[in-house]
């Protein structure tokens, strides 16, 4: 595979060699190309070709958000759910939360803007992130979600992302 990306070579784990410890690790997935997405809108208009018929997937947005003692949470959450930072915070019993900046986001889950992905947890467990995920995970067959970067999206069982988090160490906390 080929790094879709010329800034890639600049994450600290390459999309590609994510993909390589996914294979290494025996968890499938499926991988789709496409123009880089940057919002949830942007995701909803390739959504279609990568679909399978009468799956139950799980489209999410995620979250890099900080509070005031400074630290970082990432939050993934079905795409179309509603967000109040503040009921959010009060939900996860972290207090008054607020987006971090482009430059935390890469130092503490070694991505960009746009590619912000539970799969970053790769990275953020070593930098004591805590990760938050939909409740409504569980009521899914597939997870999609980007591999690091923001022109590729992979696709996994929701036992195999379970597996994944395990394999680094991440126990998701839920959200209802």
């Amino acid at each position: 595979m080929e790094a879709p990306l010329k800034t890639e070579d600049a994450l600290p784990i390459s999309s590609d060699a994510l993909l390589e410890r996914l294979t290494a690790w025996e968890l499938p997935f499926e991988l789709h190309e496409h123009p880089p997405l940057r919002t949830v809108e942007d995701a909803k208009s390739v959504e279609a070709a990568m679909t399978v018929p009468g799956e139950q997937a799980l489209r999410i947005k995620n979250l890099y958000l900080r509070d005031k003692k400074k630290r970082n949470y990432l939050v993934t959450l079905e795409q179309d759910r509603e967000i109040d930072l503040k009921a959010l915070g009060a939900a996860l019993g972290v207090g008054n939360l607020s987006f971090g900046s482009a430059d935390r986001l890469f130092e503490v889950l070694g991505v960009r803007p746009g590619a912000v992905t539970p799969l970053a947890m790769i990275n953020g467990v070593e930098k004591g992130v805590r990760f938050f995920m939909d409740s409504a995970f569980h009521e899914v067959d597939r997870v999609y979600m980007h591999p690091l970067v923001n022109d590729r999206t992979i696709a996994m069982s929701r036992g195999d992302v379970m597996r994944f988090f395990e394999q680094i160490g991440v126990e998701p906390e839920w959200v209802e």
